[in-house]
């Protein structure tokens, strides 16, 4: 099963030709993924200095 064999898709593309072993279409789109996702954005919240009491 390699180069030679025209039952698989590798031995389809070294022969050059098309058939159920190798699609003639674009690639697919993963099931219940339809529409993409709007992307979230993340809000960085500022963290408050803490200030240190100095000993004296």
């Amino acid at each position: 099963m390699g180069k030679g064999d025209r039952k698989t898709a590798k031995g389809k593309r070294y022969n050059a030709s098309y058939g159920n072993a190798r699609r003639h279409g674009g690639t697919r789109v993963a099931a219940g993924s339809a529409a993409p996702a709007a992307k979230k954005t993340v809000v960085k919240k500022a963290v408050a200095k803490k200030s240190v009491a100095k000993a004296g």
